[in-house]
């Protein structure tokens, strides 16, 4: 695979936003739903997206913080086409150590079922002794 190139942004094309997120089957169409994209990713710490030399967006991953205490990382997800490729990874490790820069030192995820091991590499573990909550059913 040719180079990947790893940008901090403050907007995005929708559609290439809208696209990973379908690629990480956590998208739900709504009239509303492509108009808080903007918001979101302004609203985020850090949004960083990974493109190919092409300059499409292949990647995409956020920090949530207020930028001294904690910081939770977000929707990490790479295009179908292009996972196996240590995109994600990548994704990972750059935000950890923004975060770490930033002197934010209580990092936090939460691992989708069969991705534990991924982000075990990158080290990060269980929260023992702690639960996620989430408000509301989805």
């Amino acid at each position: 695979m040719s180079e990947v190139e790893y940008e901090i942004v403050n907007s995005a094309p929708i559609e290439e936003i809208v696209e990973l997120y379908k690629a990480g089957d956590w998208w739900q169409e709504s009239p509303e739903s492509r108009e808080v994209i903007p918001g979101m990713i302004k609203g985020s710490l850090c949004f960083m997206v990974a493109r190919s030399l092409e300059g499409r967006i292949i990647g995409m991953a956020r920090v949530i913080s207020d930028g001294f205490s904690d910081a939770y990382i977000q929707d990490v997800v790479v295009l179908k086409s292009h996972r196996g490729l240590g995109i994600g990874r990548e994704l990972i490790r750059r935000l950890t150590q923004f975060c770490i820069a930033r002197k934010i030192s209580w990092i936090g995820l939460i691992a989708e079922p069969g991705t534990q091991e991924f982000y075990e590499e990158l080290g990060y573990g269980p929260l023992v002794d702690y639960q996620p909550m989430l408000h509301g059913k989805r």
